[in-house]
């Protein structure tokens, strides 16, 4: 069966040529591309591709924060991490593909924002659209009746009362036949959103401000330790792109204890740690100085930078003297937590005044016992029977050649082993106070007590130091962060809570004299509360408009 000739996707009657689409050229296909980029779906897109990209940097440790971790990374992949290196998996902040993403995202929220904006204010100073003719197609629609002598313009003049002092805006439009009222409100909802979205950019533009202007720097203290906020100080240090080492506030930092609280009572969880608490003095330049607390989740502020605590352990202190009695190695040496019960390994080097030059491999268990195969192992990370290892290397440590080495690290392809393994003399052992010959004639190792009495007595609680690790972080943008992210959080619950509605209120005068009102109101989006907001608009209207006939009705007000 054939189609009519005027449907709409006949052929028409006269052949001709086929429409051609004109080209678009640079000029349209770079209109097109912003057009999508600037979409509110392009945006909620590239907000979600952020939040992946983000990802891997949870995953693998990275430069900016944790530099040791990544040399640990490298050393335990040899094979994947030089991979991960190429796609800038270990800087993925500032890597090319997450600042990409970044900055697409950010000219599309800048694209949204100010065309929206633009709008908004243009509608907030348009008047209210005319009142509909026919308001029973409308939501709520309700009809009522005016008082006896009530005619429509005064009827229209309590009714804009009413819708005003609601909050709603305005408009009345009056005729020979009828007079109405047309009210909106609910313009603080695209408010909220333009707010959102804005400081949303806001956020985006602090945060790199923030990391261009900021750093973040650890560094490792033993109790009694001192450290001075100076770049040298910092055992590793990551700034921003912008900053300017003159602009570190000058102030030390003294641990004066750490101490650990651990699960007694529960014998499912015996030994978990319960609390960390890290003592601290701060004396800003020139000032007096100051006590601090630091804790895992309680940061210390001082002097423009957040103090946090990342780690800790025990730091032997171990001294290392020459066979004429001269004292060629003392210090509180931070050994590193391999398990839950602190079994932990430190690295001891003695480069100079030996024969040869020394290296050690240390192990340290805060309560010391032994497996059915005889080897050592922690049952407990508090100091109740604390037991030191040390196995001697000698050689040249690599320390002469100019190349930085880890503190953390012995590399023993090149030295000879002459205690533990394959040769045959067993580790040195070390209990607090204890001493011990070094192979061929090289002097002596102590393991030296911090308080020898209280150990005599079996109290070893005090005769091991311990080490805090702090991240030190300064970002200048902390306020104006949180005060954007309050900003935000502002324009969400706006833009969910408050409604758009318009409500229309109607009177017509009929044959007999009489005012027949209408009430009716539309939503935009969804508005379950629509009909009963009509409905209440009605009755305060109607009662008005009785108060306002009694009153006109008593003598003595007239």
């Amino acid at each position: 069966m054939s189609r009519p000739s005027d449907h709409y996707d006949s052929r028409p009657q006269t052949q001709g040529p086929d429409v051609v689409q004109p080209k678009l050229g640079l000029t349209g296909w770079l209109r097109w591309f912003w057009r999508q980029l600037t979409s509110m779906r392009t945006a909620l897109f590239l907000l979600l591709m952020l939040a992946i990209a983000a990802i891997p940097g949870s995953l693998v440790p990275q430069r900016s924060s944790d530099p040791n971790g990544v040399t640990q990374y490298f050393a335990d992949n040899p094979d994947l991490a030089p991979n991960l290196d190429k796609l800038q998996a270990f800087d993925v902040y500032t890597s090319a593909w997450f600042s990409a993403i970044y900055l697409l995202l950010f000219i599309s929220l800048i694209g949204c924002v100010i065309p929206r904006t633009k709008h908004h204010f243009q509608a907030l100073r348009a008047k209210p659209p005319t009142t509909p003719a026919r308001l029973s197609r409308l939501s709520g629609f309700t009809e009522r009746d005016a008082p006896a002598r009530t005619d429509a313009a005064t009827a229209i003049t309590h009714a804009r009362t009413v819708l005003k002092s609601s909050g709603y805006r305005v408009a009345r439009f009056d005729s020979d036949t009828e007079s109405s009222v047309s009210a909106e409100r609910g313009y603080l909802r695209e408010t909220g959103n333009l707010i959102f979205h804005a400081a949303l950019v806001a956020i985006l533009v602090t945060v790199g401000f923030g990391g261009g202007y900021g750093f973040a720097g650890q560094r490792v203290l033993v109790e009694g330790q001192t450290f001075v906020n100076t770049l040298l100080a910092y055992d590793s240090f990551n700034p921003g792109r912008f900053f300017d080492d003159t602009t570190l506030d000058p102030y030390t930092l003294s641990l004066n204890d750490f101490s650990v609280s651990y699960e007694q009572q529960n014998l499912q969880a015996y030994g978990q740690p319960i609390d960390f608490t890290a003592d601290v003095t701060v004396t800003p330049k020139g000032e007096a100085p100051e006590p601090g607390v630091v804790k895992v989740n309680g940061p210390l502020r001082t002097e423009g930078t957040s103090i946090y605590l990342l780690g800790n352990g025990y730091a032997p202190t171990i001294q290392v003297t020459a066979p004429d009695g001269t004292v060629v190695f003392s210090d509180s040496v931070p050994f590193l937590p391999q398990d839950a019960n602190l079994t932990s390994l430190g690295i001891v080097k003695v480069p100079d005044g030996l024969a040869e030059q020394l290296g050690m491999i240390g192990f340290f268990y805060p309560t010391q016992d032994k497996a059915a195969s005889g080897a050592n192992f922690s049952s407990y990370p508090d100091l109740e029977y604390p037991l030191l290892t040390l196995n001697v290397y000698t050689g040249d440590l690599g320390l002469d050649a100019g190349v930085p080495t880890s503190v953390y690290s012995l590399v023993t392809d090149t030295l000879t082993q002459q205690t533990g393994g394959k040769t045959g003399v067993e580790s040195i052992e070390l209990k607090p106070g204890a001493s011990a010959e070094l192979p061929n004639g090289l002097g002596t190792v102590s393991f030296v007590d911090n308080d020898p009495a209280a150990s005599a007595a079996g109290d070893f609680t005090q005769s091991v130091s311990r080490f805090a690790s702090f991240d030190i972080h300064h970002d200048p943008t902390q306020i104006w962060l949180i005060s954007f992210s309050t900003l935000v959080l502002f324009g969400l619950f706006t833009g969910l809570l408050v409604p758009r509605r318009r409500v229309w209120v109607k009177a017509t005068t009929r044959a007999d004299g009489s005012v027949h009102l209408e009430y009716a109101g539309l939503a935009r989006g969804d508005d379950p509360a629509l009909e009963a907001a009509v409905t209440a608009v009605a009755d305060r209207h109607l009662k008005l408009l009785k108060s306002h006939q009694t009153v006109v009705a008593t003598p003595e007000s007239t």
